[in-house]
């Protein structure tokens, strides 16, 4: 099954990196892509090692998975990195690195592009001499860009409704988020935000998650709230009338309308929640959203979307690895593409 569009006048461009080929990077993209999910008018570039895709395919095969696409019917910017048999992780990190390079320098040549970025492993990476925190950090890097934002997003099957976490800091130790959250941090994550969802909404409802337990408890449980969040939510919330903004919310409460929303039509909608950390964003939406969740990076000139997963080392290569979260990741990145007023201007 071939999922290559050939009215040239109708295509999106969808890149791929395979990421960490020694994960489930290469099997997720094989299944994903014979998917009847997929929007047929996408052109796909694969970036990766050709072979790895070739043997992935065939020890699939010989797995007896049937639901899974011939690479050779794609088109693969075959990349060769040197490997090396006694630093398998090392190498494999290596490879990624470049591939994620080499995509992102592919999808800023083209308009009506996005990028889809298969899992990596941070240590691997850092075994290889490249110390970023994440791919979305090298992203920004690449297209010179200080104030990017790490959302995560799902369509409800069920209801159809979009649920969006963006994260106001990402990948850093607890202990360093109260050090790193700022005023002028949360004014530029909600200025991202807030622009985000007026490609799809005039008036985006957006909710602000507490730092504290009970969202401080007035001082009690932390001053962080009482001191100077309430306030930075308030100031932005002046300068920007179109936007429907609430917070800070006791964060055991903050992701009820998320859920109730996710699985009944008639229940109140929002159209975001900003999480302080990583983890308080992630636990809720993985846990409402399931395999339909997608790592998008907003703010770039292009759209970037990854499956909400790892890479799976220890299922890699048994046929097992589930293939909705990527896609769920192409399909994201086909709808904000197409259908984006603001985004993918380069």
């Amino acid at each position: 099954m071939n999922k290559q569009s050939n009215n040239i006048d109708d295509k999106v461009k969808i890149i791929i990196s395979v990421g960490d080929e020694s994960g489930i990077g290469p099997e997720i993209i094989l299944k994903a892509l014979f998917s009847k999910e997929i929007p047929n008018n996408i052109d796909f570039i694969i970036v990766g090692s050709k072979i790895n895709l070739e043997n992935t395919y065939k020890n699939l095969k010989l797995l007896g998975v049937k639901n899974i696409v011939d690479p050779n019917n794609y088109k693969i910017y075959d990349i060769k990195i040197p490997f090396k048999i006694n630093k398998q992780k090392e190498s494999n990190g290596n490879a990624s690195f470049f591939y994620l390079k080499k995509a992102i320098e592919i999808v800023q040549k083209y308009p009506n592009t996005a990028l889809v970025t298969g899992p990596i492993c941070k240590k691997s990476w850092a075994l290889a001499g490249h110390n970023y925190s994440g791919q979305t950090e090298l992203l920004a890097e690449s297209c010179q860009i200080n104030n990017v934002g790490m959302l995560f997003t799902a369509k409800s099957p069920i209801t159809g409704w979009r649920f969006n976490t963006l994260l106001a800091t990402t990948h850093i130790p607890l202990c360093e988020v109260p050090k790193q959250l700022s005023t002028n941090l949360i004014h530029a994550k909600l200025d991202l935000f807030s622009k985000f969802c007026k490609t799809y909404v005039k008036k985006p409802i957006l909710k602000v998650a507490g730092l504290n337990p009970h969202a401080g408890e007035e001082g009690i449980l932390g001053s962080e709230e009482k001191d100077w969040i309430k306030n930075a939510l308030i100031s932005w919330g002046k300068k920007n009338n179109g936007v429907q903004l609430s917070g800070p919310i006791s964060p055991d409460t903050c992701w009820n309308s998320s859920a109730k929303a996710w699985r009944d039509k008639t229940a109140p909608t929002h159209d975001g929640i900003l999480a302080m950390y990583h983890d308080q964003g992630l636990i809720p939406i993985k846990v409402i959203a399931l395999n339909y969740s997608v790592n998008t990076t907003i703010g770039l000139p292009f759209i970037r979307t990854s499956p909400d997963h790892g890479t799976g080392f220890d299922i890699a290569g048994k046929g097992l690895a589930q293939s909705q979260s990527m896609v769920e990741a192409i399909k994201a990145a086909f709808d904000f593409t197409k259908n984006s007023r603001l985004l993918n201007a380069h």
